[in-house]
């Protein structure tokens, strides 16, 4: 097969690859999207790629990789996010990510881009893949869920609460990255975090997540998502569990696995490959 991180599917029989806009609607809010769709009849598995807080890496070098190894992949962005209307908070932002699972698990959006939504996998970077994990163990239609320095807001929320301190340090770091939000601020998000506590701990996913694949990809140099706290507790916790499928690793890279992109790539596609082929 050929290797999708350095070969186009040329010669693929059937439609060619495409590159289309597609809407999600939350909340009655339409939301902006761009589809990948692989080469081929199909019909193709799917991946939705979630986007973090507030969305300065999309992704997208894994959403053209997926394609080119198969899978329609799905980038957009959540409400009061890089001009959608709206306003941005974490509960929000778990909403938009439902909606974006019954967007293309929709019959007519699947027949018109050929997608199986039987075999859709849900993906995300730090805040995104906090929302990929909620949204699987919400939904059990999501075939199979990735982290990649996916952020525990349980987690943080329970250091904010043995240390104020540590609420405030989160409230001057979050207020710097507001500008492409609209509808919130920092307290209001440091608040709705410590009024979520534990609901939102992803530690306390596992028996939802139990039986279905779950990708954990830690940066050992992450100051923002540190593995101590946001990956080795949820490694521990899901590989525990009876039934669970868990494949799991640390990068040595950062918050954005900024030098490790490709080997982000190679592992997230073998993940998909392994469980949705």
């Amino acid at each position: 097969m050929a290797d999708p991180l350095i070969t186009d599917p040329l010669d693929v029989p059937g439609p060619r690859a495409a590159t289309v806009p597609l809407t999600v609607h939350s909340a009655g809010t339409p939301l902006p999207g761009v589809l990948h769709v692989p080469a081929g009849d199909g019909p193709h598995p799917v991946l939705i790629l979630l986007h973090g807080f507030p969305g300065n890496e999309r992704n997208f070098d894994l959403a053209h990789a997926a394609r080119r190894a198969g899978y329609a992949s799905l980038v957009f962005h959540y409400r009061g996010s890089w001009g959608a209307g709206g306003s941005w908070s974490w509960a929000h932002v778990l909403e938009d990510a439902a909606a974006a699972v019954a967007a293309l698990r929709d019959p007519a959006t699947a027949a018109a881009w050929r997608l199986d939504p039987d075999r859709l996998a849900v993906a995300g970077h730090s805040a995104g893949g906090f929302a990929a994990l909620m949204t699987a163990a919400a939904l059990p239609a999501v075939a199979a869920a990735g982290s990649m320095a996916g952020f525990d807001f349980g987690a943080a929320a329970a250091a904010c609460r043995a240390d104020p301190a540590l609420a405030a340090s989160y409230t001057e770091a979050w207020r710097d990255e507001l500008l492409p939000l609209a509808g919130t601020s920092a307290e209001d998000l440091v608040a709705e975090m410590l009024a979520a506590g534990d609901a939102y701990s992803l530690r306390g996913l596992a028996d939802r997540l139990a039986g279905r694949p779950v990708l954990l990809v830690g940066a050992g140099r992450d100051t923002v998502a540190p593995p101590e706290v946001h990956h080795l507790p949820l490694v521990e916790a899901y590989g525990a569990r009876p039934g669970g499928l868990l494949e799991h690793l640390v990068l040595d890279t950062d918050h954005a696995l900024a030098d490790h992109r490709v080997a982000l790539a190679r592992t997230l596609i073998g993940f998909l490959d392994r469980w949705l082929r």
